[in-house]
């Protein structure tokens, strides 16, 4: 039986005979999980299914979802492409402007929101969704009393596709069997970190094929287990909580809340986990926050038996394996504080781990796999359906994202820009078929936007984007991404941009990490009244241009990247925020928006000056505008003072 060959609600249909009774996707409601099987999950797609036919929607028709990640919303999606329909996705987070864009642009009839959060939103953009006929809502709360037509519960579309299907007996079947794999069946619109987002339309079959080629390479089971914690929004959330789960039968666990993810990572303990780069570094950051915290014993015993294994993964590398020795102290560094360490974080049972959406820093990625993490990097945009390069067991390197997945083809254009072919790429934007011109050469090869070449081995070696790699004025290599990722590696520094394009040097504007900055106040007695006071706190300066001077160090061992060391930076006195445009939903830089509302202090980096004043326009969540005043230090970084004994101690 070839799968590929199959839409996705017909997989449905397939698991629920298939799979039965086994356990197909859970949500923890107030602490307790519920479960639902294969046949459980084809009857709820059913439902909601016969119940949008009820009220109207018909092939072609663009459903969208918003809200956390829950399984009606999931059901929802299957339902709209069971009748031949469009789902998408859009970030919960994005403020009312962003939401409409998306669903006025996609032409949507109808929206499944969770709650009314959500629901308010809407109503404010009501006006500009002029499309949107019909909204469904999950959560009735403070929505009970509400009367207007163009709400309707859940609840209730279920009851319409109840009375549907009894006055229409094989019409869900009939519906899924018109459908080909060809069909468009979901639309993921970019981050539009260059412009205005773009609709990606993906098949059924853009979907399905390459992610049987990760299935079938890395032997995943219907006895796996994933995490639904990613923005549905996201392609590669839509990739393993649906795709994979239909391919493969595997679970999908969707947590409570945001906020307890972490928990109920512990009593699940997931086999399987994708996240993007900013997961990672958030998690070795908590890592590094709570060593700092512990005793000198547990602190001491940490480092060494980490140091032990980074020398196990290096001997493995080389090919030679590491001494008896060595793989006795491994041995007991994995029972006092590896395995326990894992078991803290919820990954005791991992099979796989992958990284991808953007570039990882080298020393984060080394780190997990000392920590004993399968830890493997994987490559793919939005249209190439998500993962279409990956590393192999045994071949997991910080440098490389890996070989192609069967049936993916590759090959680096003569300007260095690596192009991709296959079934996986997408059919198009979204009424804008000269963007989709642009995208593809006349031979059918997907321009992917990135500059990268293959090693000796095989491998692809992304460099950055293409449009962001230059040279410093006396010619030294530029690779923004790659420096800010070095940067992002210190637990007390959450962003980073850095600049250099015709320049003299490089430098760098920061973002502290609060939580590690406010627990490394605490202990050593730095006192502060807000953010913006910690940002410019000179301890704080002090602190970043420390963590800076040992970037700069390894930088200057690079024989590619030396000269390309920070020599002035700031810290910014406020967090970068996807409100204001300053990056994605998904935390990647504009870096064209960042140049513009921070040219007075880019410009002060390329002076002597050592401090300027600027006023900043802000948008908070509510839509509310304001300007932020502030006065922000400029220093050079050059070789750090010793801080005053204690003053400054990060291990205290």
């Amino acid at each position: 039986m070839n799968l590929a060959d199959k839409t996705l609600p017909q997989l449905v249909l397939l698991n629920a005979q298939r799979f039965s009774g086994q356990d197909a996707i859970r949500e923890k409601k107030f602490g307790i999980w519920q479960t639902y099987s294969w046949k459980d999950y084809e009857a709820q797609v059913r439902r909601f299914a016969l119940g949008l036919a009820e009220l109207g929607f018909k092939r072609g028709d663009r459903l969208a979802v918003i809200g956390d990640n829950r399984p009606e919303l999931y059901w929802a999606i299957l339902a709209a492409q069971s009748l031949g329909g469009v789902a998408l996705g859009v970030y919960q987070d994005a403020i009312a402007s962003e939401m409409g864009f998306v669903l006025s642009h996609a032409e949507v009839r109808f929206i499944v929101a969770e709650d009314e959060e959500q629901v308010d939103k809407l109503y404010e953009m009501r006006a500009d969704i002029q499309s949107v006929e019909k909204v469904v809502f999950h959560d009735p709360r403070g929505l009970e009393g509400k009367e207007d037509d163009w709400l309707i519960p859940y609840e209730r579309v279920e009851e319409l596709g109840d009375r549907f299907g009894e006055a229409h007996p094989g019409y869900f079947e009939e519906e899924i069997a018109k459908g080909s794999p060809e069909d468009v069946a979901l639309m993921c619109y970019t981050s539009g970190t260059t412009g205005a987002p773009k609709g990606v339309m993906l098949s059924h079959v853009n979907l399905t094929a390459v992610t049987l080629g990760m299935i079938e390479e890395d032997r995943w089971t219907a006895r796996d287990e994933v995490m639904c914690y990613l923005p549905i929004a996201w392609v590669g959330d839509f990739y393993t909580s649906v795709t994979a789960s239909l391919l493969t039968g595997l679970a999908s666990n969707c947590p409570e809340a945001p906020s307890t993810v972490q928990r109920d990572y512990r009593e699940i303990g997931p086999t399987i986990v994708f996240a993007p780069p900013r997961n990672w570094e958030n998690m070795l950051t908590i890592i590094q926050v709570r060593m700092e915290e512990a005793g000198a014993i547990k602190r001491l015993s940490f480092e060494y038996f980490m140091n032990v294994a980074r020398r196990v993964e290096a001997a493995v590398k080389t090919g030679k394996g590491p001494s008896a020795g060595l793989r006795l102290l491994n041995r007991i560094g994995e029972a006092l504080v590896r395995a326990p360490l894992r078991d803290l974080l919820g990954v005791r049972r991992l099979r796989y781990a992958y990284t991808g959406g953007a570039p990882l820093g080298p020393d984060v990625f080394d780190f997990f796999r000392a920590l004993g993490i399968n830890l493997k990097q994987v490559y793919g945009l939005t249209e190439s359906s998500a993962v279409c390069i990956y590393q192999p067991n045994g071949e997991a390197r910080p440098d490389t994202v890996g070989r192609p997945l069967p049936d993916v083809e590759l090959k680096i254009a003569d300007d260095g820009e690596i192009l991709l072919r296959g079934p996986m790429n997408f059919k198009g934007y979204f009424k804008n078929e000269k963007a989709t011109r642009e995208t593809f050469t006349e031979e059918g090869w997907l321009k992917t936007g990135d500059a990268g070449f293959m090693d000796d081995s095989g491998h692809l070696k992304v460099i950055d984007r293409a449009k962001d790699v230059s040279k410093l004025n006396d010619g030294t290599l530029f690779a923004p991404q790659f420096l800010e990722n070095k940067l992002k590696f210190s637990p007390y520094i959450k962003e980073a941009v850095t600049l250099g394009v015709e320049r003299n040097y490089v430098a760098a504007m920061i973002n502290i990490d609060l939580d590690a900055m406010e627990n490394w106040a605490e202990r050593n007695a730095v006192t502060y009244s807000g953010y913006r006071e910690l940002a410019q706190h000179e301890a704080t300066y002090r602190l970043v241009q420390s963590e800076i001077a040992k970037i700069n160090v390894n930088l200057s061992q690079d024989k590619e990247l030396s000269g390309a060391e920070i020599k002035r930076f700031l810290v910014l006195y406020k967090e970068l925020d996807a409100d204001d445009g300053e990056i994605t939903r998904t935390r990647k830089l504009r870096r064209r928006v960042i140049a513009e509302r921070y040219a007075p202090l880019i410009d002060a980096l390329y002076s002597d000056a050592e401090s300027v004043n600027v006023e900043i326009p802000v948008t908070y969540e509510d839509g509310r505008t304001s300007v932020l005043k502030a006065e922000v230090r400029l220093w050079n970084v050059g070789t750090p003072p010793a801080a005053p004994a204690g003053a400054l101690d990060r291990s205290a």
